[in-house]
């Protein structure tokens, strides 16, 4: 059975940092490019990050600088590091593993900037 289990999201000031977690298990992680995206409140989910089983990096325009996303093979984890923290960055944060043998999605995380 595949798992994605996203933690650390939380409520943070403007400016402040929050480091989320992706935990997988029942995949081979590395043969996974891994993504994560958001989705606000009355809003699409949108994509903010991607990294593929290289390492190559892909950003949305409006985390660039802010954001990194990074992967842990060994531990079968995917992080992204969030620093300077925005209230437009409020949203429920989704992990998604992607490749030719399956998508997958976590239940999401919930981070919170308030002004």
């Amino acid at each position: 059975q595949v798992q994605l289990v996203e933690s650390g999201g939380g409520l943070v000031q403007a400016g402040g940092s929050l480091r989320l977690s992706c935990a997988a298990s029942g995949i081979v992680f590395s043969r996974f490019a891994m993504a994560w995206y958001r989705q606000a409140p009355g809003k699409q989910r949108e994509l903010v990050a991607r990294i593929t089983r290289g390492g190559s990096t892909t950003y949305a325009d409006s985390v660039k600088g802010r954001f990194t996303i990074s992967r842990d093979n060994a531990k079968n984890t995917a992080y992204l590091q969030m620093n300077s923290l925005k209230p437009e960055d409020t949203a429920v944060y989704y992990c998604n593993a992607n490749s030719v043998w399956g998508e997958y999605w976590g239940q999401g995380t919930e981070a919170t900037v308030s002004s």
